[in-house]
């Protein structure tokens, strides 16, 4: 499927995996390449849960980045097939496309692999695309991110 556009924003991410409703969430300690980014349920304080995406790029088709709302100079690496959160150069993050699927959206990286919710509280993975509900996602647009 082609990459659909995603409009610029504050995003809460939403996991398809069975049981209550888990979202992307940053932990708090740091290991060798950053936080782990894991699915958790819904946690009263955003802070760990409200992500920025836009365009990496300033120019029509670019893929995306994905940085921590509440702490804008950290956004999502990946190192050893995990998804972790880092404060490092624009130019490190990860970068991201995205494809509709049934329910929701699918998540990939530059190279083409998807993330993957194995189950809430693991760490997100990036694996070979397959049609999963585990690497559906589903984007809720809290606010654009120039607002408080």
């Amino acid at each position: 499927m082609p990459p659909i556009p995603i409009k610029p924003g504050i995003y809460k991410i939403h996991a398809h995996i069975i049981g209550p409703s888990s979202l992307v969430t940053a932990t708090e300690y740091a290991v060798k390449h950053g936080a782990p980014v894991i699915v958790d349920r819904f946690n009263p304080l955003p802070i760990e849960q409200e992500w920025i995406i836009e365009p990496a790029e300033p120019v029509p088709g670019s893929p995306y980045v994905i940085r921590l709302a509440s702490h804008d100079a950290a956004g999502l690496v990946i190192a050893d097939d995990k998804v972790f959160v880092n404060a490092v150069q624009r130019s490190e993050l990860a970068k991201f496309t995205f494809e509709g699927v049934l329910g929701g959206v699918k998540i990939l990286n530059e190279k083409g692999l998807a993330l993957r919710a194995g189950h809430r509280g693991a760490q997100i993975e990036v694996v070979p695309p397959k049609p999963e509900f585990q690497e559906t996602w589903t984007l809720e647009f809290v606010r654009p991110v120039d607002s408080e």
